[in-house]
């Protein structure tokens, strides 16, 4: 059967590229292998966010006291709050497939690989059956990196040793828990775990925690996961694993942790095995698959867009390059930017970021200001955050007076940031961000009060 637009993957690229292909008149077929949502619905962002949630109240339960409201023996019961992640992804799992049977979506559940070109477009095999489409989009997203550590098959093949995938549905919570990892999944899942009732240590190689984000609020966030009581290794490496017992060298010197479970959490990769690419020749370049602006390959009327390009592994890129990709095959112009993505680290407290660093800034050769202010400018904030010492921190352009980025730390950054990618995105100067009117009293003020220090 010949379709307009073949998509390989069902993930949000693939899934919302489907979508929006199909709403601009595409007759399109979709493939997935297991269920549509990928692993951000099914493995990732959804179920994460979800058991996160739940220890928040927890964590808000167990230190009521300190807004005035006690609350005697509070349980946790994790088996409950796994039953009600599974509920979650399912029923969004279910929206996603009756949106896709309403836009008259064509689904087919398998693993797709592209077996070449024929006069009437691209060739692609799922089990026995065979598609072809003038069009593809392929969006096969990224598994987690799985490093050469001696021992580390052994304990998957043990169930010692999880991925994102494992330690979402684990039925019990582990008495001690080795994470390998200091990014953002690691930190998510610390977090989680800690307040779930496990003896949480992240091994990180580098010197600090949180990959990119701005290191004084990365420190931030180090002192508020000490303080709950998980153990970090920096400047360490991981040497090998036997059995429940992980060896770490650092300065020089090996010791050993015994745990019942680790998270191995060192970064994921695009999937680009085993799809046939070469018979069609698209170009590869270290693992992941070459895109322009607007999403097209190397190959005329072939296009990549989420995890699998390599780019921007977040959920929210993929979205927005799957529509890049879509405007662009008919014939609406349009280009993919990621100067104001945000980033987020969903822990209590949150860390949420946009734009430029003060450190990435200058490694640019920007001429740049810093404003830095205490989330308690904010009254909202010192009323929901007994204790909070959560900063935010502006990065301005001094050549065009404008907004570069926006960094913060405490609750609830996650719901601010799209304002200021928002700022960022349009090249809001600062006389005109100074002129908007922010509700009060909310937190988002902060970004206003920051502006006002300049």
């Amino acid at each position: 059967m010949s379709y307009d637009l073949i998509v390989i993957g069902g993930g949000p690229a693939g899934y919302l590229g489907a979508l929006r292909a199909a709403g601009e008149g595409l007759n399109t077929l979709l493939i997935e292998g297991r269920r549509v949502g990928g692993v951000c619905l099914n493995e990732g962002c959804i179920p994460s966010k979800t058991l996160l949630h739940s220890a928040k109240i927890y964590d808000y339960t167990r230190f009521s006291d300190k807004y005035g409201v006690t609350a005697k023996e509070v349980e946790y019961d994790h088996a409950k709050v796994i039953k009600r992640k599974n509920k979650v992804v399912r029923t969004l799992v279910a929206g996603i497939n009756s949106q896709l049977k309403a836009a008259k979506v064509n689904l087919v559940t398998g693993y797709g690989r592209i077996e070449g070109r024929n006069s009437q477009g691209y060739v692609v095999r799922v089990g026995d059956d065979t598609y072809t489409g003038s069009r593809l989009l392929i969006a096969t997203g990224s598994q987690p990196i799985i490093p050469p550590i001696p021992g580390v098959k052994e304990g998957i093949e043990k169930g010692i040793v999880l991925t994102n995938r494992e330690i979402l549905d684990l039925e019990e919570v582990p008495k001690s828990l080795v994470i390998v990892g200091g990014g953002v999944i690691g930190l998510e899942m610390a977090s989680y775990y800690n307040s779930a009732g496990s003896q949480v240590t992240v091994i990180e190689m580098l010197d600090h925690i949180g990959g990119e984000t701005d290191r004084e609020i990365s420190q931030i966030l180090l002192k508020n996961y000490k303080a709950k009581g998980i153990d970090f290794k920096l400047e360490a490496r991981v040497v090998s694993i036997d059995g429940n017992k992980v060896v770490y060298k650092s300065q020089g010197q090996e010791t050993v942790l015994e745990t019942d479970k680790i998270l191995m959490s060192v970064g994921r990769r695009p999937v680009t095995e085993d799809l046939g690419l070469e018979t069609i020749g698209v170009e590869v370049e270290n693992g992941r698959i070459k895109t322009d602006e607007t999403g097209l390959t190397n190959i005329p009327n072939v296009y990549a867009a989420g995890d699998v390009n390599g780019k921007s592994l977040l959920a929210h890129t993929a979205y927005r390059e799957a529509e890049v990709c879509v405007n662009n095959m008919v014939g609406r112009r349009d280009i993919m930017r990621y100067n104001a993505i945000p980033s987020v680290i969903y822990t209590n407290p949150e860390v949420a970021s946009v734009g430029e660093t003060e450190e990435t800034a200058k490694k640019k050769g920007l001429d740049v200001e810093t404003v830095k202010l205490s989330m308690r400018y904010s009254g909202r904030y010192v009323a929901e955050n007994e204790g909070g010492d959560g900063i935010c921190k502006l990065v301005i352009d001094k050549k065009y007076n404008r907004l570069l980025g926006v960094h913060m730390i405490g609750n609830p950054a996650s719901e601010i940031i799209y304002g200021a990618a928002l700022m960022i995105e349009t090249q809001m100067r600062i006389k005109d961000i100074k002129e908007l009117v922010f509700p009060h009293p909310t937190v988002a003020e902060i970004i206003r009060e920051g502006i006002f220090q300049l």
